[in-house]
């Protein structure tokens, strides 16, 4: 049994049974009278040291320490770069790069097309903390052979959900900063076994990735000309009545795109096209006589990576496919003179609450990603089981890279913010000083205390990429914050006026006195905007 410590106690980690080979015993010091045992050990090309610790004769506490000894029958392995985040195809190779603060070890498993389907790692390449991290980034560089190759990372360390860890060893974690997440092929069909959480991986990039934008450029169309079309790419066109010949997809979308030009539309928002898992809620329901699946998309996975299973060609080609065919949506709607918008979901992620599955962000540094209160329980501002840790530093420069990423990469012209003010609220284990640089008088804020200067949305706003997009904010959260109105703006932001939907919809059922709230909605509701 490997034990990990975990503050003043230690926790059992994940059973492992180990095959001493040769074993060579050492006595180590410790100090203060403290003595061990160090058995040095191998167990399946990994290099160990197993400490027992000794004090006046007692038997203390036991750790195993792994050294990772860097073999790879494929690929040439080299210490690799901290920056930047993800894989990134560069000459030569592929360089990885992942944030985990409290992981004691990292391996980068590397997983065949083939091998994925039949929850296989092809290939594993352990990490050696003493030359493959900087600071708390684990990197590694590999040269080799890539084609129809995916990857994934295991993260050891404590298992300690009252201080927040979730540790597990054995699972194969998507990286946050993935481009692609592969798993199932098509939309609502489960795996052979009937698993809805098929075992996921990230695309590994390759130089000769392409696509011709055929010079495109943002049309840049002042907000207060926008008309609106809110679309759900596979609802658009998944009916038989739209004639299309790939139903329900980006191409699908494309074929109908005319259509709304001709209906005066000259901007598309798209709910969430983030990879999300629509069978995370898979049941019969007995009412329809069908089964439960999450149509809206409101449970992000990963945020990089385009919804799979909403392009025609699925997964083929590792997902790179899903990407152009994402990337064609758009160069096609700007060519119409259609802008295209995002709606993104930055509030919780699909992992849930403390039940919830260990798919990314909870195994790979669940206290940092995620909104906690003392004893690791998780604040559910979003209604969802879970709050992403918006303003957390580490959280916060991967929102922002993920949204320059969209705008850079696939040319996107703005954001929807789903329950945006979740991203005023202070981190976990808020800090003046590691936040602005220096206290603050009086700062008395706790765990998700509404900020009048967000570090997040001051990023976002001033950003010389993001700054330049339309930035829109549904300016409450499920937690009772309602800032409609007030929602910190820098002069760029725009909101979803909830109070004006509200409004219209009770003066066209009728309802008696509302006729004054209407006319001040169609005046631009000054009583909240002047």
């Amino acid at each position: 049994m490997e034990l990990a410590q975990c503050g003043s106690s230690w926790c059992f980690g994940s059973p492992r049974l180990f095959n001493l080979r040769n074993p060579v015993m050492d006595w180590v010091g410790f100090g203060a009278g403290r003595v061990g045992v160090k058995v040095e050990m191998e167990w399946r090309g990994k290099k160990g040291v197993v400490v027992e610790a000794r004090e006046k004769g007692v038997e203390g506490e036991t750790l195993v320490i792994e050294k990772p000894v860097k073999k790879s029958r494929r690929f040439k392995v080299s210490k690799g770069h901290p920056a930047p985040f993800g894989a990134t195809a560069v000459d030569g190779g592929v360089n990885f790069a992942i944030f985990s603060g409290h992981a004691v070890s990292a391996t980068l498993c590397l997983i065949s097309l083939s091998d994925l389907q039949k929850n296989i790692i092809t290939e594993l390449i352990p990490l050696d903390p003493e030359t493959n991290r900087t600071g708390n980034i684990w990197h590694v560089f590999l040269n080799g052979n890539f084609d129809d190759m995916l990857y994934g990372y295991q993260f050891d360390g404590p298992f300690c959900p009252h201080e927040g860890h979730h540790y597990n060893s054995s699972r194969v974690l998507v990286d946050p900063y993935a481009k692609a997440v592969v798993s199932r092929g098509d939309f609502g069909v489960a795996g052979r076994d009937g698993n809805c959480w098929r075992q996921m991986a990230g695309m590994i990039p390759s130089p000769n990735d392409e696509f011709d934008w055929e010079g495109d450029l943002p049309l840049q169309y002042p907000q207060r000309d926008l008309i609106i079309y809110e679309m759900h790419v596979r609802g658009f066109t998944m009916d038989e009545s739209s004639r299309t010949k790939y139903p329900g997809t980006y191409l699908g979308a494309i074929e109908k795109l005319d259509h709304l030009k001709e209906l005066g539309i000259n901007c598309i928002e798209l709910m969430p096209c983030h990879e999300f898992n629509e069978l995370e809620y898979f049941k019969y329901n007995a009412m329809t006589g069908d089964y439960k699946v999450n149509f809206w998309g409101y449970s992000t996975v990963n945020f990089f990576s385009p919804m799979m299973r909403y392009s025609a060609s699925g997964i083929r080609n590792c997902g790179r496919s899903a990407i152009n065919e994402f990337k064609l949506l758009v160069r096609e709607a700007h060519k119409r003179g259609l802008e295209v918008i995002m709606d993104v979901v930055f509030n919780h992620t699909a992992e849930g609450n403390e039940r919830g599955p260990i798919l990314s962000f909870r195994g790979i540094d669940n206290s940092v990603f995620y909104m906690l209160a003392p004893k690791g329980e998780f604040y559910n501002y979003s209604g969802c089981g879970n709050t992403f840790n918006c303003n957390h530093p580490v959280v916060r420069q991967f929102i922002v890279d993920c949204l320059r990423y969209w705008v850079t990469e696939m040319h996107i012209d703005g954001f929807r913010f789903d329950l945006a003010s979740i991203l005023t609220r202070a981190c976990s284990l808020w800090d003046s000083v590691n936040v602005y640089g220096n206290g603050i008088n009086g700062d008395y804020i706790t765990t998700g205390t509404p900020l009048r200067c967000p570090p997040l949305l001051d990023m976002i706003s001033n950003d010389p990429i993001l700054s330049g997009v339309k930035l829109i904010a549904e300016a409450w959260d499920c937690g009772g914050l309602y800032q409609v109105g007030m929602f910190p703006h820098w002069g760029i932001w725009s909101e979803w006026n909830g109070k004006y939907r509200d409004v219209v919809r009770q003066f066209i059922k009728g309802t008696d006195g509302f006729s004054g709230d209407f006319a001040e909605c169609i005046c631009g509701s000054p009583n909240l905007y002047q």
